[in-house]
């Protein structure tokens, strides 16, 4: 066990847990994006960061294990600062046809803004291009991905297929197969657990709804419903 201060309290926690698995445990919430719980971590979008007494940067809570007599702030005000401008900066190349996202409503990402308090983006430049990936299952749209990586991990360590990653380097990084290979012509098991743990709508079912009402409406077909295991 490890002896621990978050936000004042003094807790007694697991020696191999991060510092978000250990406040979570203790009932403190740390904003998170990127996080899934019991799985491999990215650490990629850095809005979980809180303070460590003597710590010079501040630290990923999903990616920094415990130590005995850590002392850790998880909402002073330099850790509230850099998440608004870490929010800031995902949102400043984010697409923002939010009302009619599918995700409106259900997307991480708004609540995470309203949790961080952010009420304007101050941040406006170069856009990633735009590209929607549609296959039978899957549809991919780039504009709205915030490269959490969340998808790679639940295609490569939860499916174990592993088709899908992050290709090129910086501001042109995209998650995609390799090559930039559509979704339709790679290995893909169509699962669906990437759209799953997605947090916006950068991966969802593909929409065959229409089809559904024309196959309902032609009465020379007999139509039946699968569910899928998935």
């Amino acid at each position: 066990m490890r002896n621990i201060t978050i936000n004042g309290r003094k807790l007694s926690v697991g020696d191999d847990l991060t510092i978000i698995e250990a406040a979570k445990q203790s009932g403190i919430t740390i904003p998170s994006l990127c996080y899934l719980e019991g799985i491999h971590q990215f650490g990629s979008c850095r809005i979980c960061v809180v303070e460590v007494e003597g710590a010079k940067s501040l630290m990923p809570s999903c990616m920094t294990k415990v130590s005995e007599g850590m002392v850790i702030h998880t909402n002073s005000p330099r850790v509230r600062r850099a998440r608004k401008v870490l929010y800031e900066l995902l949102l400043s190349d984010h697409s923002k046809d939010c009302l009619s996202c599918k995700r409106n409503q259900s997307c991480e990402l708004q609540q995470l803004g309203k949790t961080l308090g952010v009420e304007e983006t101050r941040f406006e430049g170069k856009r990633s291009d735009c590209t929607v990936d549609t296959s039978v299952a899957i549809t991919r749209d780039i504009s709205k991905c915030v490269l959490c990586r969340r998808c790679v991990t639940a295609c490569s360590e939860i499916q174990g297929v592993g088709i899908i990653g992050a290709q090129k380097r910086g501001f042109n990084t995209v998650i995609s197969p390799a090559l930039g290979l559509p979704m339709g012509d790679v290995n893909c098991a169509m699962c669906g657990q990437c759209t799953v743990v997605c947090p916006v709508g950068a991966l969802k079912e593909t929409d065959s709804i229409q089809k559904v009402w024309a196959a309902l409406g032609d009465r020379t077909k007999r139509v039946v419903v699968q569910t899928a295991p998935a």
